[in-house]
């Protein structure tokens, strides 16, 4: 199995690309639509990268994977499935919560929340094959109720559940976030793999400014997380999570962002002028 990683500066988002060398099955994981907030304009630059390697490589890709409906970044799930007609797009379950919650927040009186936007929803444990990559669902909530972390052989791909050791953990305050549930997804489940397992982040804000890292390993985690080590007791966790959330800026993404990725990437329908428009809530 290879792993090819793709790193959007903008967002400070990781996408990655999973494939078999032999026979060519793969699969992607969070991958990155651009848009300018400022302009309102949308590009393919992140997209064009995976898929020339895609294509460059002759791979088959079966899936997108989202780790959950993610608050910093568009997902261009259906950019792949526009390009590759027999993809299909998986996320947890529970996004069917953050569906419910978010179309109150926008007034979506169109958005279905069944889930059924995606074409697969990923129960707890549940092992996804895609020719000889064996995937496995790991229901990791916290930062959203409907995150997922996937684990693949060795390597285990966690979102915003767990970032490198020198940034911590995924923040908790939105809508449904509880930092009860993150340490128990992190500490009771994530770090109870074995400590060679690799680690694989979401996102890497490079703090200090260091060079982009993306790839840990349990054991490093429970070792140096500067959030939850191994040792750290639920209260510390919970209390620190709480009192950190508390001073942080919504992502500047955020808005846009939550409402095209729980209709499972798909952009809000044109009007008559051909134009289509998200909608900005003001409280």
């Amino acid at each position: 199995m290879k792993i090819e990683v793709f790193y959007d500066k903008t967002t400070f988002t990781l996408t990655y690309l999973v494939f078999d060398e032999q026979t060519k099955d793969a699969i992607v994981i969070d991958p990155v639509l651009d848009y300018d907030q400022y302009a309102g304009k949308l590009s393919h630059t992140s997209f064009e990268r995976v898929h020339h390697f895609i294509q460059q490589n002759k791979l088959n890709l079966h899936y997108v994977l989202e780790t959950h409906a993610h608050a910093d970044h568009l997902s261009s799930s259906q950019i792949f499935k526009d390009h590759y007609p027999n993809v299909k797009i998986g996320i947890g379950e529970h996004i069917k919560e953050v569906q419910e919650t978010f179309k109150g927040v926008f007034n979506l009186e169109g958005l279905k929340i069944t889930g059924e936007q995606f074409d697969h929803l990923f129960k707890d444990g549940e092992v996804l094959n895609v020719g000889p990559i064996e995937i496995k669902v790991i229901n990791t909530p916290g930062h959203t109720p409907a995150c997922v972390s996937y684990l693949i052989e060795d390597q285990l791909f966690t979102g915003d559940a767990l970032f490198m050791p020198d940034f911590g953990t995924g923040r908790c305050d939105f809508p449904k976030g509880c930092a009860e549930d993150l340490y128990h997804s992190v500490h009771e489940k994530l770090y109870e793999l074995p400590d060679e397992t690799k680690v694989y982040v979401g996102h890497d804000y490079q703090p200090g400014g260091r060079e982009l890292m993306y790839q840990t390993t349990i054991g490093e985690s429970k070792k140096s997380n500067i959030q939850l080590k191994g040792e750290t007791s639920r209260e510390d966790f919970v209390s620190f999570r709480k009192a950190r959330d508390a001073t942080l800026s919504a992502p500047k993404l955020l808005l846009p962002s939550i409402q095209v990725n729980i209709d499972a990437g798909k952009l809000p329908k044109a009007e008559e002028n051909g134009v289509s428009y998200l909608k900005l809530p003001l409280t």
